[in-house]
């Protein structure tokens, strides 16, 4: 129950899944993948195919998750508003990392 209030759903607790927008089914997505509070999460384009408000709202759950929890977060993405989000980003290439950089003061954290 506390991963569902922890992004922010508990009220759609007992909701079926064509009753959730987009933004709600990622949500519920990443309160399973954080149920057991693990040590680390891989996600695949975590805000694809969200408007922007809901991608921001996301990405702010998960920056907030892994401040509370310890949790860290491995992003595959294309989408370049993420990376404001994130305080190290790796970038490949071909499979291959062609850069590796901190960020220090992260846009939106």
């Amino acid at each position: 129950n506390q991963a569902i209030e922890w992004v922010g759903l508990g009220d759609k607790r007992n909701s079926k899944p064509n009753m959730l927008s987009g933004g709600e089914c990622q949500r519920t997505a990443i309160a399973r993948a954080i149920v057991h509070q693990p040590a680390l999460v891989m996600a695949d384009e975590p805000t694809a195919n969200l408007d922007a408000e809901n991608s921001h709202h996301i990405m702010q759950i998960l920056v907030e998750l892994n401040k509370e929890l310890s949790t860290s977060f491995v992003f595959a993405t294309h989408d370049e508003k993420i990376m404001g989000y994130l305080r190290r980003i790796v970038h490949l290439d071909d499979g291959q990392i062609n850069k590796d950089e901190q960020v220090k003061n992260p846009k939106y954290n």
